[in-house]
C-alpha cells in the first residue's frame, strides 16, 4: 500500500482493562488457528445504500476490525497520477469538525487503530477498535466523518504535497524505485495500471484539493464500496455498524470497468544508467487476474519457481550455485484485470548480464518442462501447512474478507484453498505456465551502472514516467 498515514495502536492497559493476559491471549491464539483449519464462517449482505458487506464474527477477544474498501485505486486517476492516494491520505487530515489533531486524540483516547491506503484497484480506509460501547462509539464517529466528511483544509493538502513530493525526490535517487516504475511501464505500456500510485512530481505539483473533492464525490460512494468486518459482533450489530458506516456515503454509482490489459508482442530490455555499485534486475509480463482460472496452478507453480524463498528454483541456480545475488524472487500479482509476474534480484554489476541470462534460462526450462514430482509435493505440504497461520488472527482474516468482497471471489474461498492446491498435479502446473508465460515477451529493466550506459547522469524518474506516459503506444505484503 501506498500511503501510510497516522496510525493508533491498541493500548495495553485497556486490554488488561477487560483482564486479557498473555496466558489467556496464548490459549485464545491457539484457538484461532485451530478454527482455521476449517476456514471462518463468512456472511454476505448489502446495505440499504448498496454497499456490500462481509462479516466473520470472532468473540474470543472483545474487538472488532473494519476495512472500508474501495474501487478508487490508482488506476482511476486518469491524467492526474497520484490523486488517489493522495485523497486517501488527506481523509484523516481534518473531517466533520474535526482537525487531524482532534481525530489523532479521539482515536488515542479509545486505544482505537485508524489509517488509510491505495493499491492499483483500491482505496481502503480501516479501523480497529475494543467493542466496548463508549470506545466503539468514538471510533466509529470518527471512522465515518473520515469517510464521508473529509475537510481536505488547503493548509493541510499543501503539508501532505510536501511530504509526497520529497518522497518522491527520494524514490529518484533509490535504484530499485527506478527499476519498479520502469518495469511496470514496459509491462503495461498505456494502461492504467502503468502509473504509479505515488504519481509523479509534475502531477502531485499540478493537483488542487478540488481535485480531490471531485475524486471523492466520485468514487467514495457506498454503492462503491466493500465492507469487511471481523470482531465480537452478532449479526444483527454487524448489520447496524455496516449500515451506519454507509449511511452518509455519496450517492454515486460505481465506476466502469477497467480495459483489458493488453498481451506483450515482444521482449525488450531497458538499461537505466545509476551510480550504484549492485546492478538491480526486473522480468515481468502481464500475469493472472483475481478469480483467473489458472490462479492456483500459477500460484503453487510460482512457489517453486521464485515464491518458496531459499527453496525455489531460482534461489538454487542463481544463489546456490553460482553466487550471483543473495536474494531472487518471483510473483504473481493478480488485480481486476489480469496483473504481473515480477521477478527480480540484486546483482554485482559486472555480473547482471550473467544473472538475467540464468533467470531467463531457469524460467524457460521451467515452462517447457514443469516442476518435478518432489517439487511438486513439497510445495503443496508447505503451502497447505503453512495456510492455517495466515488466516490465524482477526487482522488477517479481515483482509481476505476484503479481497473475497472487492473481487467477488467465492464465500467459500478461504475453505477450498488448501483442497485446491492439493489437487493439483504436475503437469497441469506445466500446462498453465505454457499457456500463460512467455520468456521471449519479457520486459527487462535493470537499473545500475552497467556498461554503455551513463550512470552519471541524475534519474529524475517523475520527468521520465511523463514523457512516457505521453508518447504513443505507452503508459500496491502479492499473490494472495
Amino acid at each position: 500500500m501506498y500511503n501510510r498515514p497516522r496510525q493508533f495502536r491498541v493500548t495495553t492497559h485497556l486490554l488488561n482493562k477487560w483482564a486479557v493476559g498473555p496466558s489467556m491471549l496464548l490459549a485464545l491464539g491457539m484457538l484461532v488457528i485451530q478454527n482455521a483449519q476449517a476456514g471462518p464462517e463468512i456472511q454476505r449482505w448489502w446495505t440499504p445504500t448498496g454497499a456490500k458487506v462481509l462479516f466473520v464474527s470472532a468473540p474470543e477477544l472483545p474487538m472488532v476490525d473494519v476495512r472500508v474498501v474501495f474501487d478508487a485505486g490508482s488506476a482511476r486517476d486518469g491524467e492526474r497520477p497520484g490523486l488517489a492516494s493522495l485523497t486517501a491520505a488527506m481523509l484523516s487530515e481534518g473531517a466533520g469538525d474535526l482537525d487531524a489533531d482532534a481525530i489523532a486524540e479521539r482515536i488515542e483516547a479509545v486505544g482505537a487503530e485508524l489509517g488509510a491506503g491505495v493499491d492499483r484497484d483500491t482505496s481502503f480506509v480501516r479501523l480497529r477498535s475494543l467493542t466496548e460501547s463508549e470506545a466503539l462509539e468514538t471510533a466509529l464517529d470518527t471512522l465515518i466523518k473520515v469517510l464521508a466528511e473529509p475537510r481536505f483544509d488547503a493548509s493541510e493538502f499543501e503539508r501532505v504535497r510536501r511530504n509526497r513530493l520529497t518522497g518522491l525526490r527520494l524514490d529518484e535517487q533509490d535504484p530499485g524505485s527506478v527499476g519498479r516504475k520502469a518495469l511496470y511501464r514496459a509491462i503495461f505500456g498505456d494502461h492504467p495500471y502503468a502509473s504509479d500510485p505515488s504519481g509523479t512530481a509534475a502531477s502531485v505539483a499540478a493537483l488542487t484539493v478540488d481535485d480531490l473533492r471531485a475524486f471523492h464525490q466520485r468514487y467514495y460512494g457506498a454503492a462503491n464500496a466493500t465492507v469487511a468486518l471481523v470482531g465480537a459482533l452478532d449479526r444483527a450489530q454487524a448489520e447496524t455498524l455496516a449500515t451506519r458506516l454507509t449511511a452518509a456515503l455519496p450517492d454515486a454509482e460505481p465506476p466502469p470497468s477497467l480495459p483489458p490489459v493488453p498481451a506483450r508482442e515482444e521482449g525488450e530490455v531497458e538499461r537505466i544508467g545509476f551510480p550504484s555499485s549492485q546492478t538491480h534486475l526486473y522480468l515481468g509480463q502481464p500475469g493472472m487476474r483475481r478469480g483467473d482460472p489458472d490462479y492456483f496452478a500459477l500460484y503453487l507453480g510460482n512457489h517453486i519457481l521464485g515464491g518458496g524463498g531459499l527453496v525455489s528454483l531460482f534461489m538454487e541456480e542463481v544463489r546456490e550455485k553460482r553466487g550471483l545475488a543473495y536474494s531472487v524472487y518471483s510473483y504473481f500479482m493478480p488485480l481486476a484485470r489480469t496483473g504481473p509476474l515480477i521477478m527480480g534480484l540484486q546483482t554485482q554489476n559486472a555480473q547482471a548480464e550473467g544473472a538475467r541470462q540464468v533467470l531467463l534460462d531457469t524460467l524457460t526450462r521451467f515452462v517447457e518442462q514443469g516442476p518435478t514430482e518432489e517439487a511438486l509435493q513439497a510445495a503443496i505440504k508447505n503451502i497447505t501447512g503453512g495456510f492455517p497461520l495466515r488466516i490465524a488472527g482477526n487482522s488477517k482474516i479481515v483482509r481476505y474478507l476484503a479481497v473475497i468482497g472487492f473481487y467477488d471471489l467465492p464465500l467459500d474461498y478461504l475453505d477450498s484453498f488448501p483442497e485446491r492446491i492439493r489437487a493439483l498435479s504436475a503437469e497441469q502446473v506445466r500446462d498453465a505456465f505454457r499457456r500463460r508465460v512467455d520468456p521471449e515477451r519479457l520486459a527487462v529493466v535493470m537499473v545500475g551502472d552497467i556498461p554503455g550506459t551513463d550512470a552519471s547522469v541524475e534519474v529524475d524518474v517523475g520527468a521520465e514516467a511523463e514523457a512516457r506516459a505521453h508518447r504513443p503506444g505507452a503508459d500496491t505484503g502479492g499473490q494472495d
